[in-house]
């Protein structure tokens, strides 16, 4: 029986992707569609490799024991070494790989299950109406500006902090969700916010500690308090898990709502029917999430790894750009249309893979989803000239400013 040659990547003649600029960010998904034109799965970028095809992410990260968290690659890039920022990247929950990394999971798993998190949602449709009755009278507002205060809101309900508080975490939870973009530019404003973070998360356990909460439904922050008093979570790992959850928390809610709403400008049909049909307004994000999602993993490999012919050679980096696997004609029919009831054959991956995948989907979806549907119920034909700008794509991908005009609806 015949067998392939292998050949190792380094002598490849791959396409090459410029994912750090800012023309790359405004309109990715030709960019990817030529460097597959060009080699089925394979593409790199002046940071190591870079795997465009759907099946070889799911494929490579069933070797994910294989690989290694890159965060502290990422942080001696940034010279950062000793800083705030810097340890934090380094000590968090993504930067941890194996038993350490499982332990820390199987202690957070029951507080973030799909049953848990569909308990918050009347929370969620309280907080997103009180936002509207804020908002919706002034009949025009930045949308991203608007939709960053809707995680912000529900996570400080679900910890029991102060709304006090939003302001600088918002400010903070910016400038901390541009860290994977390796842009020397964000540092100093990515110190400041884990700064802020730590000072605040300090403040809100010690408030906690000095007056719990007595005759009450526990919320999230004495679920996690009562891991620390059972010695499951160090006092540093229950600050670091808070922080973490804000922050990641954030990104993806904010900028996955941004961007669902942006595609819904131009169909106006689609956009009335979320206002109306609960389910629809689900099948609608699901949509968008195959078709944009917000996150690249990025891996370091521990060895040598094979694959379709091809060797990734042993402490290369490669990034997984999930929010373009589906948006891909060989994974998803007429894949540039956006079909909320198209039957989603190769589920979307846009929470990650393998033990990393994320901890809070179920919340974010749910939040999502909710914010959505009450958005759509409120705002009556939303106009838009357009997206301001764009985060950059190697982190947490989004638009970056969508001034918006609508017509309100009585609540």
């Amino acid at each position: 029986m015949a067998t392939t040659a292998l050949q190792y990547g380094a002598d490849l003649d791959l396409p090459f992707l410029t994912m750090d600029e800012d023309a790359f960010a405004a309109d990715p998904f030709p960019h990817f569609a030529r460097a597959r034109a060009a080699h089925p799965w394979l593409a790199r970028w002046k940071l190591g490799y870079v795997v465009t095809d759907y099946q070889a992410m799911r494929d490579l990260f069933a070797n994910e024991s294989d690989m290694r968290m890159m965060y502290d690659s990422i942080v001696a890039i940034m010279e950062a070494k000793g800083t705030p920022w810097g340890n934090f990247q380094e000590r968090h929950m993504l930067s941890m790989m194996g038993e350490p990394h499982k332990r820390l999971r199987d202690v957070l798993a029951p507080s973030f299950t799909p049953r848990r998190a569909n308990l918050h949602r009347p929370l969620m449709r309280a907080t997103i109406a009180e936002l509207l009755d804020e908002w919706a009278p002034k009949g025009e507002f930045d949308f991203e500006e608007f939709a960053s205060y809707f995680p912000i809101t529900v996570m400080c309900r679900l910890i029991g902090a102060s709304p006090d508080v939003i302001p600088r975490l918002r400010s903070a939870m910016e400038a901390i969700g541009l860290s994977t973009s390796m842009d020397p530019r964000w540092l100093p404003a990515m110190q400041e916010g884990v700064v802020t973070m730590e000072t605040f998360v300090d403040e809100l356990i010690a408030a906690r500690r000095a007056e719990p909460r007595t005759g009450q439904e526990p919320d999230l922050l004495d679920l996690l308090m009562a891991n620390n008093a059972q010695g499951e979570l160090s006092d540093r790992e229950l600050a670091d898990v808070l922080i973490f959850l804000f922050v990641a928390g954030y990104d993806t809610s904010k900028n996955m709502l941004t961007l669902t709403f942006w595609e819904l400008l131009s169909r106006p049909e689609m956009y009335r029917r979320c206002g109306e049909d609960h389910d629809y307004a689900r099948k609608v994000v699901e949509e968008a999430f195959r078709i944009h999602s917000t996150t690249s993993n990025q891996r370091i490999l521990s060895r040598d790894i094979p694959y379709r012919g091809v060797v990734l050679e042993k402490d290369s980096i490669v990034w997984f750009p999930l929010s373009v696997a589906t948006h891909d004609e060989r994974y998803a029919a007429d894949a540039e249309r956006f079909d909320p009831e198209r039957e989603q054959v190769n589920r979307h991956i846009g929470f990650g893979l393998g033990p990393h995948i994320c901890l809070g989907q179920y919340i974010a979806r749910f939040q999502i989803h909710e914010g959505l549907h009450a958005i759509a119920s409120r705002l009556r034909d939303p106009q838009s000239p357009g997206p301001q700008g764009y985060r950059p794509f190697p982190g947490t991908w989004g638009l970056r400013g969508l001034p918006i005009t609508f017509t309100p609806a009585i609540a």
